[in-house]
């Protein structure tokens, strides 16, 4: 055990943060911590790290425990070069070469003690061996590279640095120091793709303990083997990533609201009875069954979600097929090139996803395309009927002197009454009075979900979007890819939310940052894949595989498609396809020069008859098991009911991993 939190309440003011919170963290355990924003998950952390004490309850930590608390704001040695700062996590081991260096002088002198020093600096070589002195400077240069500082910002000195890269470097440093356990709140806020990408493998072969606070689902699916969900006030632990835990969670709930159901039956038959007898003759009876009433442990029924926003998209015009044609273009300034040579055609239902390091021309290349910068070459042409919202990064179309009505207003029909504009604004969680608050007092997520009301209250049919999850809890990221997987219109995005790529995504523009772009038809892990396979020819990487992997535990999530569909269309897409809602199933690389199309690999030695036999037999297993889990005995008994929930996440997982390979064996198969 490295900490424990045993039935912890903490409140701030009337507030109750955390109320009866146990959960307890074992060495080399990956645990992923999430819940809505408020819900108590910081707290968590200052109250492990003694930064706060607890209102009721105990927070205990073993003896000796080494924590590494990644802080918001961090701070350096003033005068410290990045390379300096990072090397600072070895203090020890600087010691013990400083003190090795006057070793080595002293056996120069000619008064010295020379059997003394050399046992002395025996001493402190093996100790600096036995410490990995040899790796250390190594260890650290690889891990400044892969959060993204190049050599040649090495002997920059750290208050001239960013925010962000302050932020980075003081993760560079709480790796380098190895703790016991690492607390990481939002560790990937100030990384880019690549470096987040690395940070993941880093952490799967991290051999000590961490806990992380993520809004950032395609992390948690890589870096985490457990889940603990902070909600009313209370701790619930899920084996697996965050995938598995939102499986398992359903089923859970699912579990839990039959019990209560069977058990709310019982009941009332039980009262029943006990009208009918207690002053009958089985008035014995009666009494007994009150008693056993009495004593019964209630099952809770299972809470409706809070509301996380709706975000359901109005009725719009109808747009031309073509919506947007990108041809040869380049993008930047006059005296700064960002990227060239973008080329694709985004058709109506479509959603472009726009990925690249900070830097590489993202934001820039919305601004080319809605006309605000010229474009440095090349024909950009949108469609017929086009009418565009844009969703800026920085918020900037919000008016902070504006109320939060006002505010909508300012997109509304004048005809829009008071109760209409308070029934919309209800839907993104302003209610009552909330509605008179000005804008400028309104918290990060706030104005996020102020400016997405806006931009869907005003019904344009195509969408640009500057990092629009940014702002937003995981529920609320949730609600709104919902929402754009049902919205009609055309869809561009930016986004380092690789999950919600997956989700909305039916392209793919990659800027690299060296002035080069690549498109691909299809969503960020197919992209991933595709362009592991090109650079590895011949095998996927480690780093796929996983992703892989966890996309296909997501697409279980959204709605799988059956063989029986695929065999009454042959042309279907895949489960995740279909999911989507998005009529474009094409998959691959783009065609344009000099990009090779990457086949699938054929399976070998599975028909379908066989697929669809063991498909049968997955589904029947699955019947079974929730049947068990709907009694009542089992539902009270928390033992037998963890067993059955990873009975069915495994029957499940082999399901679906049949599902798709029944797809791919219909879709080799010879059309008739």
């Amino acid at each position: 055990m490295l900490f424990r939190l045993s039935d912890v309440y903490k409140a701030y003011a009337t507030h109750d943060i955390l109320r009866g919170v146990t959960l307890q963290i074992n060495p080399g355990e990956h645990v992923g911590l999430v819940g809505r924003n408020g819900a108590g998950k910081t707290t968590i952390f200052r109250l492990v790290s003694s930064e706060e004490t607890p209102d009721r309850g105990e927070v205990v930590r073993a003896r000796g425990v080494k924590l590494g608390l990644l802080a918001q704001h961090v701070h350096f040695e003033p005068g410290t070069t990045v390379h300096e700062s990072a090397l600072a996590a070895f203090g020890r081991l600087q010691q013990i070469e400083h003190e090795m260096h006057e070793l080595e002088h002293r056996m120069a002198e000619v008064d010295a003690d020379l059997e003394k020093v050399l046992e002395r600096y025996s001493d402190l070589q093996h100790e600096f061996e036995r410490e990995g002195g040899f790796e250390y400077a190594a260890k650290a240069e690889a891990i400044l590279q892969g959060l993204g500082f190049d050599r040649d910002q090495w002997s920059l000195e750290t208050e001239k640095l960013s925010g962000g890269q302050q932020n980075r470097l003081g993760l560079a440093r709480l790796l380098l120091a190895e703790p016991d356990v690492l607390l990481l709140d939002e560790p990937t806020n100030h990384l880019d793709v690549t470096a987040v990408e690395w940070l993941e493998e880093f952490l799967q072969s991290y051999a000590s303990a961490y806990v992380i606070i993520s809004h950032d689902r395609y992390f948690l699916d890589r870096a985490c083997r457990r889940i603990v969900e902070l909600e009313n006030g209370r701790a619930a632990s899920y084996t697996g990533n965050y995938s598995a835990y939102l499986v398992e969670r359903e089923e859970r709930r699912e579990a839990q609201q039959r019990a209560y159901e069977n058990q709310r039956q019982l009941i009332e038959k039980t009262e029943e009875f006990i009208r009918r007898n207690l002053a009958g003759q089985k008035t014995k009876q009666a009494k007994s069954r009150r008693t056993m009433l009495a004593k019964l442990e209630r099952v809770d029924a299972v809470r409706a979600d809070r509301s996380s926003g709706d975000f359901r998209l109005q009725s719009i015009e109808r747009t031309g097929n073509h919506v947007l044609m990108v041809n040869e273009a380049a993008i930047g300034y006059p005296d700064k090139l960002l990227a060239r040579d973008i080329s694709f055609i985004l058709r109506r239902g479509e959603c472009l996803g726009i990925i690249g390091p900070n830097g590489s021309g993202k934001t820039t290349f919305l601004k080319t395309i809605l006309k605000k910068i010229p474009a440095l070459a090349g024909e950009i042409q949108w469609g017929t009927k086009v009418q565009i919202g844009y969703y800026a990064q920085q918020l900037d179309d919000l008016d902070d002197r504006n109320e939060i009505i006002m505010e909508l207003r300012r997109v509304a029909a004048s005809s829009a009454t008071a109760g209409e504009l308070r029934s919309f604004l209800a839907k993104f969680l302003f209610t009552g009075d909330d509605v008179y608050k000005k804008v400028g007092d309104l918290s990060g997520g706030e104005k996020g979900r102020l400016a997405l009301a806006k931009l869907i209250y005003s019904r344009v049919n195509v969408l640009v979007l500057d990092e629009p999850t940014n702002h937003l809890d995981i529920p609320s990221r949730e609600a709104l890819e919902e929402a754009l997987d049902a919205y009609e219109g055309t869809i561009l995005t930016i986004s380092h939310d690789r999950y919600f790529l997956d989700r909305v995504a039916t392209q793919m523009l990659a800027l690299d940052g060296l002035g080069m772009a690549e498109h691909y038809d299809g969503d960020y892990t197919e992209y991933h894949d595709w362009r592991a396979n090109r650079l590895t020819p011949g095998a996927v990487s480690k780093a796929a595989e996983n992703a892989a992997t966890a996309n296909l535990v997501r697409a279980d999530l959204l709605t799988p498609v059956s063989p029986s569909a695929v065999l009454n269309d042959q042309s279907a897409s895949s489960a995740k396809q279909s999911a989507k809602g998005k009529k474009n199933a094409t998959r691959g690389p783009s065609t344009s020069p000099g990009v090779k199309v990457i086949k699938k690999k054929k399976l070998d030695g599975r028909t379908p008859e066989a697929l669809e036999a063991d498909i049968a037999q997955a589904e029947k297993r699955l019947q079974e098991i929730s049947q068990q889990m709907g009694e009542p005995a089992i539902a009270r008994d928390a033992t037998r009911l963890i067993q059955l929930n990873d009975d069915y996440q495994e029957t499940e997982t082999r399901l679906q991993s049949l599902y798709a390979e029944w797809d791919q064996v219909a879709a080799e198969a010879p059309k008739v």
